[in-house]
This record gives structure tokens, sequence and C-alpha cells, in this order.
């Protein structure tokens, strides 16, 4: 059949794909807040689809940890208290530090110049909604030599969880020429070769945010 000029339709977005991304996207910015029902009618309104789709996409953010069914209730945007913020942030700090050190023997100039350039778009980055993303490609890029794809895959997990709330500490008061700086140190102990101090560097750059995001929400102490 080679002379029939076929489309890949498995690369096209689903209309749950479509769905669960504008959801997402909601829920990180803080427009649909802790705590609140998604009703399944309404984004099915929203959207001009069934509820199939809908509950679709919403059993994918409920994998993500981003929202959970209650009786009587659907869907919920997750809530999370200060104990689960913590030893998320501490999971976060121990898989990345291990990966970085595992990865900086590997690395290559390649390695360096992608960091630089994500590092340099994120200081350069005035949209709050960019900057966990372009957060997030500075320290993957740093995680990839270490070739542990099992590993970066849940330290991406564990991000996930959390954008919402790492958005809220970037957009504190010098909270994103803090990262800045302290991504330029992380890079510089990479160049060094100098995997222990990296390793160091980037536990206390993200057990720092932790501690950062609870001050803003009052939840310290």
């Amino acid at each position: 059949m080679s002379l029939i000029e076929a489309e890949d339709l498995g690369a096209r977005p689903t209309a749950s794909d479509v769905i669960a991304r504008h959801l997402r996207e909601a829920i990180m910015s803080g427009k649909i807040k802790e705590g609140l029902p998604i009703r399944q009618d309404e984004i099915a309104g929203l959207f001009n689809v069934s509820k199939i789709p809908v509950r679709e996409a919403l059993k994918r953010l409920e994998a993500e940890g981003l929202v959970i069914f209650q009786r009587n209730r659907g869907a919920v945007v997750t809530e999370m208290s200060q104990f689960e913020i913590v030893q998320i942030f501490e999971v976060r700090a121990l898989l990345e530090a291990n990966a970085i050190k595992l990865s900086v023997p590997q690395m290559t100039a390649a390695t360096f110049a992608a960091a630089q350039d994500y590092s340099d778009q994120f200081a350069a980055e005035t949209d709050v909604a960019k900057w966990a993303e372009l957060n997030w490609k500075f320290h993957s890029c740093l995680y990839e030599d270490a070739n542990r794809p099992f590993m970066v895959g849940l330290i991406r997990s564990v991000n996930d969880r959390i954008e919402r709330f790492l958005r809220i500490q970037l957009s504190l008061s010098a909270g994103q020429a803090v990262a800045d700086q302290e991504h330029r140190e992380i890079l510089a102990a990479c160049r060094a070769g100098d995997a222990q101090s990296a390793s160091q560097l980037i536990h206390s750059h993200v057990m720092d945010a932790c501690s950062s995001l609870l001050n803003s929400l009052g939840k310290s102490g």
C-alpha cells in the first residue's frame, strides 16, 4: 500500500490528551485551586465532547497525583499538607543529588552548552508559566549523561507532582534570581568535574527552594 499517502494518526493528540493538557495547566497555574471539584459535565460542555474523554483525562491526572476521586464529589484537585510537600522535596533532592553525581564524570561539551543555554533562557524569561519548564530542562539535561533513564523518569514524576508549588516558589521576590545564581554555581561545579560539589549544591538548591516555598505559604515552623 506504499502508493497511499498516509498521515500518522497516532501522532495526533486525542480529545483526552487535549483536555488533560488544559486541565493540567489550570491546576499548575492555580486557576483551579486545591480541594475544588472538577465537574465532568461542565468540562465536557466546554470542549463539546462526551464525558468519556473527560474521564480519561481525569484518570490520567489522577495517575500524576494532581486529582483524586472522592465519593459523591468526583474528581477533586489534590491538596498537599506541609508534611507531604516536604517529603516530595526530600525525595527530589535525594534522587537529583545522586543522578548528577553519576552524570558529571560522563558530561560532554554538548551537555555544558545545552545547560548554559537553558540557564540563560531561564534568567531572561518573564513568563512565570515557562519558568518551571525551563527549570526542568536545565536540571534534566544535567542528569542525562548518567544513563539512568528510570531514575530520570522518577525525577520527572516527582517534579510534575510539585510543579504548581515550584511556580509559586519561583514567583517569590527574588525567587527567579536566586535559582539562576544557584544554577550557575551547579553548572560551574559540573564543568570542573567536581561530582561531589555538584551533588551537594543540587541537594541544597532543592531543599532551600522547599524552605522558601513553605515560608511563602505560611506553613513554616
